[in-house]
């Protein structure tokens, strides 16, 4: 074995950017961060020679001279005091790693100057030797790294090609542009402006400057309080009719750190159940407002992972906020407001009995809403206040197409429903909330072939099929018949019923008891519902309707197919080159 020695600072300020350093959106990361801890309202990246330099320039608080050559050395940062600060950081950075690392492994100049100062600083470095000097620039902080990874050949072989190293970096300015919409942020690739932010906008209009505009109407705002512990959660979801065909336009946030946490990723995930396809994923920027004594962000030198003190209760707040969020009704379909209370008369008719011993007296009454008391001459009025209740908007259904959609006629648009999914969307609902689902007895039943892993099944989840009114018999070691099924399923052929409650079965993950349960409703819903191609009356198309408004998912069945589909009246108008009032 060789002989100890002492490695040079190069090399131990490479060896811990090959940690912090990752790939050119790191630095971006890096240096972006800096500058939004230093207070900066502007900040600007430029990216080319395929992303190996990046400049990075905001109009911060700067960096005092006197200290401009330490920031440069390992572990020397502003951020920290004592060792109870690593406790409570309320900044982005705080490890004093991250521009030794980079001056390791890239060519960096760096131009800055406070507002104390008429003069700024500017600083060279190369391979970890730093060189400083006066010169005049305005207030704020110039990064600039070039040809990064030159002195390290075996680390620039694993970069990505520059549309695939760019990319890293959009999504990283994106989110960062998301979780601080206070400052205006400018990402260009070579000159091509791909972002462009201004300063001062609100969240949701952040987002339309990084999305398209007409991403608003797809969105709910998520927004709770817990007054007792101080956790505050906002921003926004998408319905589940929107969906992604990935996880990156997932953002989450705490204290505007942008982080990828389980239990958040867990949560949101919880509050969408069987509410997306397979393979689909929500729309959603979220940020966690919480006591910094409350976390540790000291868990990864990327500072991407965060341990919370109590994560069960960060799960059950998120997930409920985000819940509640989707649990209200688009604008479509909005109720009316209830009408003000109005004194109601009351006036009773009397009628006197016919058998003239009788006591009995038989009164009607005519019941007229009005504005103002009314009395009529030698009749007794009665007056009492009570609330019109709130009624839906009027359900202006105007067909049925192909026998499987229905056609609603709505204020500005034309909504078009599948029937068999709205249905099924407001008989699991309904089944959710009954304790004990109504079953019925069949004095006679098919007998059902099955294989012996399908009794096995069956037989594992008896007491679960029972809860939900099915009572399955064992005959033999390959057959079973239905003693009971659900009531709503009395019209379907039990050989249905058991395909579709196998299938559902053997998708549930690891026998959880809960996903168990939901495949069983599911299929009880699928099963009892309309089907497409059904030809409907008017009325029945009127009550699917109305049932799936009053949901609380009104946007996709169980399995998270979307319900509806509109087609606004702008768009309709313009096809045929009308104008709309």
């Amino acid at each position: 074995m060789a002989r100890i020695k002492q490695l040079s600072v190069n090399l131990i300020n490479q060896i811990a950017a090959g940690e912090v350093i990752e790939r050119p959106s790191s630095i971006v990361k890096e240096l972006v961060e800096n500058s939004i801890d230093a207070l900066s309202t502007k900040i600007e990246i430029s990216v080319s020679n395929e992303c190996r330099n990046i400049r990075v320039a905001d109009n911060g608080s700067g960096i005092h001279p006197d200290d401009i050559e330490l920031a440069f050395k390992k572990h020397a940062t502003s951020k920290l005091s004592d060792e109870n600060s690593l406790f409570n950081i309320e900044t982005l950075g705080f490890r004093g790693e991250a521009l030794s690392s980079i001056i390791s492994v890239a060519r960096v100049t760096c131009i800055t100057r406070t507002k104390d100062f008429d003069y700024g600083t500017k600083v060279e470095s190369e391979n970890s030797i730093v060189k400083s000097s006066k010169i005049g620039c305005a207030q704020g902080t110039i990064m600039e790294v070039k040809d990064l990874f030159f002195n390290q050949s075996a680390r620039l072989k694993f970069l990505k090609n520059e549309k695939t190293e760019f990319s890293y970096i959009q999504e990283l300015v994106q989110a960062l542009a998301l979780s601080h919409p206070e400052i205006a942020f400018v990402l260009k690739n070579n000159d091509n402006i791909i972002i462009n932010t201004t300063q001062n906008s609100d969240l949701i209009t952040r987002i339309t400057q990084i999305y398209p505009a007409d991403i608003i109407k797809e969105l709910k705002e998520v927004k709770k309080t817990d007054v007792l512990s101080g956790i505050t959660i906002s921003g926004y979801v998408s319905i589940p009719s929107y969906t992604r065909s990935s996880k990156k336009s997932i953002y989450t946030f705490v204290n505007s750190r942008c982080i990828k946490c389980p239990v958040l990723l867990k949560s949101i995930d919880t509050a969408y159940k069987n509410m997306l396809p397979n393979g689909r994923y929500p729309f959603v920027v979220i940020n966690l407002d919480i006591n910094p004594e409350e976390i540790d962000v000291n868990a990864h030198p990327t500072k991407r992972e965060i341990r919370y003190k109590n994560p069960n209760q960060i799960f059950s707040f998120v997930q409920s906020a985000i819940s509640q969020a989707l649990s209200s009704l688009p604008k479509t379909f909005e109720t009316v407001e209830p009408e003000k209370k109005r004194p109601i008369n009351i006036l009773p008719f009397i009628k006197q009995p016919q058998n003239e011993d009788s006591d009995d007296i038989e009164i009607t009454f005519n019941v007229k809403q009005q504005g103002k008391k009314e009395f009529i001459p030698e009749q007794k009025s009665m007056e009492i206040n009570f609330e019109i209740p709130s009624k839906l908007k009027r359900v202006n259904v105007i067909g049925q197409y192909n026998n499987t959609y229905i056609l609603v006629e709505n204020e500005d648009n034309l909504e078009i429903i599948d029937q068999h999914i709205a249905q099924e969307r407001y008989i699991y609902e309904s089944l959710k909330k009954q304790k004990e689902v109504a079953s019925q007895l069949l004095i006679v039943s098919d007998v059902l072939d099955v294989d012996s892993n399908d009794i096995e099944i069956l037989e594992n989840n008896k007491s679960k099929l029972l809860k939900f009114g099915y009572q399955i018999e064992k005959i033999s070691d390959t057959q079973i018949i239905f003693k009971k099924i659900p009531q709503l399923l009395s019209k379907v052929k039990p050989i249905e019923i058991l395909s579709e409650l196998l299938k559902n079965l053997k998708t549930s993950a690891d026998n959880d008891l809960d996903t168990i349960e939901e495949r069983i409703l599911i299929t009880t819903s699928c099963k009892a519902s309309v089907k497409a191609g059904e030809k409907l009356t008017l009325w029945q198309m009127e009550e699917i309707v109305k049932n799936l408004r009053t949901t609380k998912n009104p946007y996709t069945c169980p399995h998270g197919r979307p319900i509806s589909h509109y087609i606004p009246l702008k768009e309709i108008a313009s096809f045929f080159d009308r104008s709309v009032k």
